[in-house]
């Protein structure tokens, strides 16, 4: 019984479809290389907002400015 958790940033951009596609991705990818049941695979997708994600001692949004410069 598989179970895959998938987090990303809450950026208000991700859409229901793309979401979709992640879950069968990931779902088709584990029946394809591990061959376990699709019917007993759990994807959770988790949101975290930017201020609670952190990337090289930055909050994101900091570490993604400071990128730019």
């Amino acid at each position: 019984m598989p179970y895959v958790n998938i987090r990303i940033t809450r950026e208000g951009d991700t859409t229901k479809a793309q979401k979709a596609a992640l879950i069968r991705g990931v779902t088709e990818l584990l029946a394809d290389v591990l061959d376990k049941d699709p019917e007993t695979t759990f994807v959770v997708i988790d949101e975290v907002e930017l201020e609670n994600w952190g990337i090289g001692a930055l909050p994101v949004e900091e570490y993604r400015r400071a990128k730019r410069e």
